[in-house]
């Protein structure tokens, strides 16, 4: 049973009996008088149980973006029903316009459309579909949830495929689309042509020469079908935020750019997420859809507030087998974290792999270390430089031990390893 605005209304009309004839007996009549009118109503509103209610699936869409959840109601009594329907969802799926005034004669059905924009990753799910009916004063009726089930799966938003094009025109002039070659050793055999002044003597190719008049070289391209493993950090580093977006974020969306360009340019991509332990893996095999497939990988993903365990991370990265990658460690370049979990782990991984660790830099230091008009913001900015000093003593410290390290703000940091990645094939490093 619901109450309208029209009961306080029927109760407020009884100060005119009260007022002709202040009595407590008129108090007394008048409550029950209202009381009988309010159940007659009940009585007389259409049952919410007469409607069927039907959810269409939802499907997939990226965080940030519109989706629209459908619901089909149809009115199975004899009666005509007059109902307010709100189709209820979790508050991250961003359900807008969700109250709906149906007017069902027996027998037909309408269709309910309430846009979505989810604000957070993975499946995000109906709570129930809520039908209130009023009877024929409209002072009263009957109104009853029904678990109607649904869900949108909210996939990371991917903002930084904007870049992919620019990218990839470099990548066609790296696989000589426009006449692009490197020269040296450990990169894919192309073509063979004469010794030129200055050509590394290595790449004399003797028993081409033996069957020519002049010094025959060998001439290579950066190579194709190598292994990309992207290894991103869920620990509770990756759970800081930086300008109102989760690290963990940043950094899936600089995994996502790098695994699109690997793959169209050949490469086979994996990709491993974990912190105290493993939580997700996926071979690519060479997929073309691999960004789509990391998508939905990345989807379920949240920070944990636990330290990570590298050496299993290491692991995981061995289990892929052991023929030299590219490693790609998405990490926060949080000194402590870095020195006491990470840096142990390195040696191994070095030794067969080529490493680099992506960090998402905070700008807000650099704003910090840069303002001193007043003392407060004067030990702000002592205290946002000492960190900035730590950081980069700790990324020279990677560097020394064979890491490179790609350190950028959140939105330049995708395009800025991807960059890496095409330096590194363009000079034969993979």
């Amino acid at each position: 049973m619901v109450l309208t605005g029209r009961a306080p209304l029927l109760l407020l009309l009884g100060l005119v009996p009260v007022v002709l004839r202040p009595q407590a007996s008129t108090v007394g009549l008048w409550l029950l008088v209202v009381a009988a009118v309010l159940l007659l109503d009940v009585l007389l509103s259409p049952a919410p149980s007469w409607l069927s209610l039907t959810r269409r699936p939802v499907g997939t869409v990226r965080m940030g973006y519109d989706a629209t959840s459908e619901l089909v109601v149809a009115n199975d009594g004899r009666r005509r029903v007059s109902a307010l329907v709100r189709d209820a969802w979790q508050p991250t799926a961003g359900a807008g316009a969700n109250r709906h005034r149906v007017v069902l004669s027996p027998g037909d059905r309408v269709l309910l459309r309430t846009p979505l924009r989810p604000r957070r990753r993975g499946d995000l799910r109906a709570l129930g579909v809520t039908v209130r009916t009023r009877g024929p004063l409209g002072a009263a009726g009957r109104q009853r949830t029904f678990p109607v089930g649904g869900a949108v799966r909210s996939l990371p938003p991917f903002e930084s495929r904007k870049h992919l094009p620019s990218r990839l025109a470099r990548l066609r002039e790296l696989d000589g689309r426009a006449a692009v070659r490197v020269r040296g050793a450990g990169t894919e055999f192309d073509s063979l042509r004469e010794y030129v002044r200055g050509d590394d003597v290595r790449s004399i190719d003797w028993r081409a020469s033996a069957r020519n008049r002049n010094v025959v070289v060998r001439t290579w391209q950066p190579e194709r079908d190598r292994r990309v493993v992207l290894v991103l950090d869920t620990s509770r580093t990756s759970a800081g935020r930086v300008e109102d977006v989760p690290r963990l974020d940043s950094a899936m969306d600089a995994a996502l750019l790098l695994a699109a360009l690997a793959a169209r340019a050949g490469d086979r991509v994996d990709f491993v997420a974990g912190d105290r332990r493993v939580r997700a893996r996926l071979r690519s095999a060479g997929a073309r859809d691999v960004a789509a497939n990391l998508q939905e990988t990345m989807a379920d993903l949240e920070p944990v507030i636990a330290e990570a365990d590298w050496s299993a991370l290491a692991g995981a990265v061995t289990q892929f087998g052991r023929q030299r990658a590219l490693v790609v460690l998405l990490t926060p370049l949080e000194p402590s974290a870095v020195e006491q979990g990470l840096l142990p782990v390195l040696p191994s991984l070095t030794r067969h792999h080529r490493v680099v660790l992506a960090s998402v830099r905070d700008p807000e230091l650099e704003r910090l270390a840069a303002t001193r008009g007043t003392i407060d913001e004067v030990y702000d900015a002592a205290a946002a430089e000492q960190a900035m000093v730590q950081r980069r003593r700790t990324a020279e410290l990677l560097r020394a031990v064979g890491l490179d390290v790609v350190d950028a703000d959140a939105e330049r940091l995708p395009p800025a390893l991807a960059d890496h990645y095409l330096a590194l094939k363009a000079n034969g490093l993979l």
